[in-house]
This record gives structure tokens, sequence and C-alpha cells, in this order.
């Protein structure tokens, strides 16, 4: 009876023992499986990064044709750059859209997309008297409302005066040129008085009628080239605007070469 006591119990110890092995096989399974995922999203897969890139840089040209991904797209965060520009021009677009139903301008504002960055079209009925620069009453309720949402943004702002291709001479405006130079003045101006607006991150520039939209053919068609756009550029673009030569460079700045 003894001897059958004392075999139950060293069978009983023998299987006591054995259980760490369990525990073991379970450490080793898990950290196998933990280091397969860890392999698995190290490893970049350039098919569907390719197909990313190139969805981003079909939205930001605003034309059906793709560009293939460089190497510089998936090297040095440029994707994920391009990812998060795109995301605040949408957002952006997006506050731009209920600004303008909020002032019931659905006609007389409208955004664009674009490689150089999100353009806010605003007709000249909605700023401007015809042939004048002086801005209208309703034209600061817009500005300011857009001032707000610009100014959380980095990018640089273009303000373009846009005209038709119908000729205008009087003492203040002897060409389109003049007219629309000082309708992109008007905004900048107001921006930058009005709301501080950083002086350095704002531009005016006047095409005069050679940027149109639409044929100057037809009255709607002149209605829609007489416009001023705000431009939110990318930072590639930004890089083209003219810099500050007196500031002190940074490091990593771009050189400006001369001839």
């Amino acid at each position: 009876m003894s001897l059958l006591f004392r075999k139950r119990h060293d069978d009983s110890d023998n299987e006591n023992l054995d259980r760490w092995l369990l525990t073991y096989a379970d450490m080793i399974t898990l950290l196998l499986a933990f280091f397969v995922v860890m392999y698995s999203i190290s490893q970049v897969d350039s098919a569907k990064f390719r197909k990313v890139t190139e969805a981003l840089t079909a939205a930001l040209d605003g034309n059906p044709r793709v560009r293939r991904a460089s190497p510089g797209d998936l090297e040095g965060g440029g994707l994920l750059k391009k990812q998060k520009t795109l995301e605040q021009l949408l957002n952006l677009q997006k506050e731009i859209g209920a600004i303008s139903r909020l002032l019931n301008l659905d006609l007389q504002i409208s955004t664009e997309l674009q490689h150089r960055g999100l353009v806010i079209h605003i007709s000249e009925s909605a700023f401007f008297d015809l042939g004048k620069a002086d801005l209208k009453p309703e034209a600061t309720r817009v500005l300011d409302l857009l001032a707000v949402e610009l100014l959380k943004i980095p990018n640089h702002i273009r303000v373009e005066g846009h005209t038709d291709n119908l000729p205008i001479k009087t003492a203040r405006f002897p060409s389109n040129w003049e007219l629309s130079t000082a309708r992109a003045a008007s905004c900048l101006r107001y921006l930058v008085e009005k709301h501080h607006f950083p002086p350095d991150r704002i531009s005016a520039l006047g095409y005069a009628e050679y940027r149109p939209i639409a044929p100057n053919t037809t009255v709607e068609g002149r209605n829609r080239n007489r416009r001023v756009d705000i431009v939110v550029l990318t930072p590639e673009d930004i890089i083209i605007e003219p810099v500050d030569q007196t500031a002190p460079k940074k490091p990593d700045s771009l050189s400006g070469i001369s001839s």
C-alpha cells in the first residue's frame, strides 16, 4: 500500500515539474509572432506606396495624369509630408465651403485643388464694384472669416487679381494690369492691417486678363474671369518665393545663385 502511494506521489511531482514547458512554449510562440509582425511592418510595400503617392499627386496636380513615385517620395518622409499637406488643404477647403454657405455666396466663392495648392476663387461681384478696387463692406466680412482659417496654417498665401479682356483706361487704372494688381493689394492690405497677417507670409500679384478660367467671348465667361484668387501654396511652391536676403540664413536653406 505504501509503495502504491509513493508511486502516485512521484508521478504527480513529475507532472508539476513538466508544466513549465507549457509556459515556456507559449512564450516562445508569442515571441515568434511578435517578431514576425515587427518584420512585416518594417518592410516597405513599394507597390502600395507608389499607388498612394500617385493618388496624392493626382489630387494636388488637379489633372487625371498620374506621375510615378520618385525615390524622394519614399525617403525622408516625402510621402508623409505630401499626405499631411493634402489633409490640411482638404480641411481648409471644407471650412471655406462652410463659410460660403453661411454667407449665401456659393455662386461667388469656390475652391479648387491644384498642384500649387488650394485656390479660393472669389468673383468680382462679391468684393468690388465694376472697374474699382475698393473693398465692398460685405467683402470685409468674407475676409474676416477667411483670415481665421488662413491663420491656422503656416503656408504662404498669394493673392492674385484677375480681369476680363475688356480694356479699361481711367485716371487711376490705365490698364487691367493696374486694376488687377490694386484689387489683390486691397485684399492683402486688409488681411495684414486688420488681422495682423504676417507680411512675410503673404504676397500680391496682378495677372490682368492673361490667366482666364473661362472664354472671354460670353458675358458669363467674363464674369468668371473677373475675380480674386487666394492661393494657399504648398511647401514645394513656397521655395520659389523671394526671401529676405538680409535675414540670418538657416543651415538647410537654399542659397541664391547669381550670374
